[in-house]
């Protein structure tokens, strides 16, 4: 049986629900108490869930809690996850690690240096539809992969999000903050490292205007890039054309396809855990489809309508996967596979896609990182209920 962490969690927004929800699935992680810099937020959270309401300096002086889940916004994230670590907590934030690579790297420094473990979401490639993809990639399905191509278009979260705001904010707005961790991370996890980067960037409105909530129909400035068109070459040579937009009304792209010598293959929505896999092996020839429902983590469990272009409204949600495999690694004295090293390597593609949008000039990537190793179906068995 699994030890069961205790979790104290910062940040009682928009996705704290679903962290909530996750204890359901696994068997090692418990959210004990609760905090947020805003107070009601806090005792509303803790009155819906059970828990205990703190500030977020007695949750970080609380020797109760052993590790910290960490869901404030994101230019918060350095901060909290810096005093948590500081506090001797290992610490799980969600994604990105941090709002600059500078910020980033000093996080993994701390942790390195007091052998604490520091997680990171996105933690959907552990799922059922990626983990499928990377099965059949190490079977060599579609022989070398040479190119491959990426996409995330919609309208922006402006219509659904009552405070949306920050997706369009100077230092932590933008398509490749927000979206970029699922691309890229999935990316990585199927095709290693990446060393080189150049892209453009635009910005399709001026003003947008929120579309539900107390605010809805007041204006606000765009202060950011809202689509990036980038090219990233990966260390194995594979060229990969990502687009990240918050100015497509509809499209009927795959999210990721790749392309390799023998046939081509079609990996799912990265920004979910399940979805089915399709190769193609001889121009013509149907799609041979590989369905991820009867994996432990592709099963469905969500049946929303989508606002997301090219979403599908049945599909996986295991978020807090992550957070489990980390908590049982930290007991087992194991590597974790949503790691700081990894989310280090993707923020630094990212920061690296806006610098070389912006400049002109092709960036060369700074870090590099371990491919995560698969994650099986009898390791997620261990942590499921």
């Amino acid at each position: 049986m699994n030890k069961v962490f205790k979790v104290g969690l910062i940040g009682c927004g928009h996705i704290a629900e679903t962290y909530f929800r996750a204890q359901k699935y696994f068997n090692n992680i418990k959210i004990m108490k609760c905090a947020d810099i805003n107070n009601k937020a806090a005792e509303k959270c803790a009155s819906i869930y059970g828990i205990k309401s703190l500030s977020v300096n007695e949750m970080l002086n609380d020797k109760e809690v052993e590790i910290i889940l960490n869901l404030t916004i994101p230019k918060a994230h350095y901060k909290v996850a810096k005093k948590a670590l500081l506090h001797n907590k290992h610490i799980y934030s969600e994604k990105p690690l941090a709002i600059n690579f500078k910020d980033g790297k000093e996080l993994l420094n701390i942790a390195n240096k007091k052998k604490l473990y520091i997680g990171n979401a996105p933690d959907t490639f552990l799922g059922g539809g990626n983990q499928k993809s990377k099965e059949l990639l190490e079977k060599n399905t579609i022989g070398k992969i040479n190119l491959g191509n990426a996409i995330f278009a919609f309208p922006g979260v402006q219509s659904y999000h009552p405070n949306p705001e920050s997706w369009f904010s100077k230092k932590e707005g933008g398509p490749v903050i927000d979206m970029g961790p699922y691309y890229l991370t999935a990316l990585v996890n199927l095709l290693g490292p990446a060393k080189e980067v150049s892209g453009s960037i635009m910005i399709g409105v001026n003003y947008r205007t929120i579309g539900i909530g107390p605010k809805k129909g007041k204006k606000f400035k765009v202060e950011c890039p809202t689509t990036y068109l980038s090219t990233v070459v990966f260390e194995n040579d594979t060229v990969i054309r990502l687009t990240l937009s918050f100015d497509v009304i509809a499209h009927q792209r795959n999210h990721i396809e790749l392309y390799g010598k023998k046939g081509s293959l079609i990996v799912p929505d990265p920004n979910m855990f399940g979805g089915s896999v399709y190769i193609c092996k001889k121009l013509g020839d149907p799609w041979k489809e590989f369905k991820t429902e009867k994996m432990s983590l592709g099963k469905i469990n969500i049946r929303n309508k989508s606002l997301r272009a090219n979403e599908s409204s049945t599909n996986a949600n295991y978020r807090g996967a992550g957070l489990s495999e980390m908590a049982y690694c930290i007991e087992n004295r194991k590597k974790h596979r949503c790691s700081g090293e990894l989310s280090l390597h993707v923020l630094d593609i990212i920061q690296s896609t806006m610098k070389a949008s912006k400049t002109g000039k092709k960036q060369k990537i700074k870090t590099t990182c371990k491919i995560p190793k698969k994650f099986t179906e009898k390791e997620i068995r261990k942590l499921l209920n």
